[in-house]
C-alpha cells in the first residue's frame, strides 16, 4: 500500500442541515474521496464495526483524546471508516462523545474493498466487513501503512495493536526524527 493512490470512491453521508424541520434534521450529502484526502495529510484508521468493544473502548476513543498530539506532528484530520451505513456512524460518533475524529461510512464497503481490506466476518454475524487497519495519508497517497496481523475472513480472533494510535503517533514521531 505504500506509495499507492487510496482509491476514488463516493461515500453516502449524512449532515446535519437546520433548515429542516423535525426529530430527524439531516439531509444526503455525497463526499468523495478527494473530499476527504486531497491537500490534506491525515490519519485514516479502519475497524470491523461501529459499538463493537475494542473500536468502542480504546481505538476511537484514544484517537480522539490525542488528536491534538496528531496535529502536532503535521496531521490535519483523523478519519474512522467503518463499513457501516451513515446513521449507525454518526449515532456512534455522537454516543462516543467524538468531536475532533471525523467518521466515514462506507456502508456498501466499496472504499474498503477496493484497499484490499473487505473481510468476510460472518462467524460474528457481520457480513462483510473491514480489518483493522490504520494509515497516514498525504494528498491521496499512502504514506505510512498499520495492518493488524492474521488478515482472513472469519477470523477467530480480533488483533488490534498495530493500528493503534499509539502506535501510530509513536511511529510518525520516529519518522520525524529519521527525516530531521
Amino acid at each position: 500500500m505504500l506509495g499507492k493512490k487510496i482509491p476514488f470512491v463516493t461515500f453516502r453521508t449524512r449532515v446535519r442541515d437546520d433548515s429542516i424541520e423535525g426529530p430527524n434534521p439531516f439531509r444526503w450529502e455525497d463526499k468523495t474521496s478527494d473530499d476527504y484526502f486531497s491537500d490534506k495529510r491525515v490519519v485514516l484508521f479502519s475497524l470491523p464495526g461501529a459499538f463493537t468493544p475494542t473500536c468502542s473502548t480504546f481505538q476511537l476513543p484514544n484517537f480522539e483524546k490525542l488528536h491534538g498530539e496528531f496535529q502536532a506532528e503535521g496531521i490535519d484530520e483523523i478519519y474512522c471508516i467503518s463499513v457501516n451505513d451513515a446513521f449507525v456512524m454518526n449515532a456512534w460518533a455522537k454516543a462516543q462523545g467524538v468531536e475532533n475524529t471525523k467518521v466515514i461510512p462506507d456502508g456498501s464497503g466499496e472504499f474498503t474493498r477496493k484497499m484490499g481490506m473487505l473481510v468476510a466476518k460472518d462467524n460474528l454475524g457481520f457480513g462483510m466487513r473491514s480489518w483493522r487497519y490504520g494509515a497516514v495519508v498525504d494528498n491521496c497517497v499512502v504514506e505510512q501503512w498499520f495492518e493488524e496481523d492474521g488478515f482472513s475472513d472469519n477470523c477467530n480472533t480480533d488483533p488490534y495493536g498495530v493500528s493503534s494510535p499509539q502506535n501510530i503517533l509513536e511511529q510518525l514521531r520516529a519518522a520525524k526524527i529519521e527525516a530531521a
